[in-house]
């Protein structure tokens, strides 16, 4: 540590615009009000700082419920909340349902079994308040304990695909990998997340871990580094502002579906992104109505906000799916096998 300093800050000018809170040479000695001891003047270290206070409006989003509850999606200002999606939560596959007509009761057993051992085809779809999809969170990697274990490993994680409009189809926007691992007083579950650009991967930095016992925040900050992003996690808070997804100007019947800062991100260019979300995740024994933020800047039309908060779900349902195989699952996270006609 060389030294350090202090300069008054005025948060509320820049809550709109960028204010420079400084300009010039600082001592970093003992030089101060505070020490008894005065130094000469010019023995301490100088160094010249511009401290700039920049806004950083975002948009929020609260589930109104337990994602797979189904439930509505309010964007929150102040005290006021306004609906803005809806989310239906299913499982894919449902034609595996027509082949125990054909099943004996051995074989109706071994699906059984087979079905506690695997989490797989879960699926959620963010609909506008018009009722069309505007963003999916597929669970395309099925969920399995790994060899000699209850649990899911990093070397074999579950994931799941976003995806959102473009033009008339469905095309991937990013892709979550979760698993489970001990951690230092419970365990912890572990993510990566890569964006799509032209069909290509891009691994992105996000907070590294979160307990599954106390939960935590899942952040995606081009302003973190990676030591740092897993600290910062736990102490970030809603910015003072939000700002109204109706008068963005975003519109998801103009939007072509590439419209995010995202979908143009270049490794090297993580750090000018800037903060882009962060969603609040529940332990797994824990009620969780996952709290979404997304910059404001990361946002230009309603594909955009709808991708971020179909990932916040992809995260949240990850809790469960990474929950131990030893634990049963809540029953709504639980296929309902409905076989008929079967051969003894």
């Amino acid at each position: 540590l060389i030294g350090r300093f202090e300069v008054s800050l005025d948060l509320k000018s820049a809550e709109t615009k960028t204010c420079l809170a400084h300009n010039g040479w600082v001592d970093l000695g003992t030089n101060n009000k505070s020490s008894k001891k005065k130094n000469k003047p010019g023995s301490d270290p100088e160094l010249h700082v511009s401290v700039r206070v920049e806004p950083d409006p975002r948009y929020v989003f609260q589930f109104d419920g337990e994602p797979e509850c189904s439930p509505r999606i309010f964007q929150v200002q102040g005290n006021t909340k306004q609906a803005v999606f809806t989310c239906k939560f299913g499982f894919r596959n449902s034609g595996d349902r027509n082949l125990c007509h054909s099943l004996s009761s051995s074989s109706l057993n071994s699906v059984k079994e087979q079905t506690l051992k695997e989490r797989k085809g879960w699926s959620i779809t963010i609909h506008d308040l018009s009722g069309s999809p505007v963003a999916i969170a597929s669970m395309v990697t099925p969920f399995v304990p790994s060899p000699g274990s209850n649990r899911v490993t990093r070397s074999n994680p579950g994931a799941w695909l976003i995806l959102r409009p473009d033009g008339y189809t469905m095309k991937p926007w990013g892709r979550l990998e979760a698993w489970r691992e001990p951690g230092v007083s419970s365990d912890v579950l572990g993510y990566r997340f890569e964006l799509f650009q032209d069909g290509v991967a891009t691994a992105i930095s996000v907070t590294s871990s979160i307990s599954t016992k106390l939960g935590g925040s899942f952040v995606i900050d081009g302003t973190l580094s990676t030591s740092t992003t897993t600290a910062a996690a736990s102490c970030l808070t809603s910015a003072a502002g939000s700002f109204d997804l109706s008068t963005s100007g975003g519109s998801s019947r103009t939007c072509s579906g590439t419209g995010s800062d995202f979908g143009f991100l270049l490794p090297q260019a993580q750090r000018n992104l800037g903060f882009v979300m962060s969603t609040m995740v529940g332990g797994v024994e824990k009620h969780s109505e996952p709290k979404v933020e997304v910059g404001v800047k990361h946002v230009t039309c309603t594909e955009d906000a709808a991708a971020h908060v179909a990932l916040a779900a992809a995260v949240d349902l990850s809790m469960d799916a990474c929950k131990l195989f030893s634990h049963k699952l809540r029953k709504e996270l639980r296929r309902q096998q409905s076989c008929v006609g079967v051969v003894v």
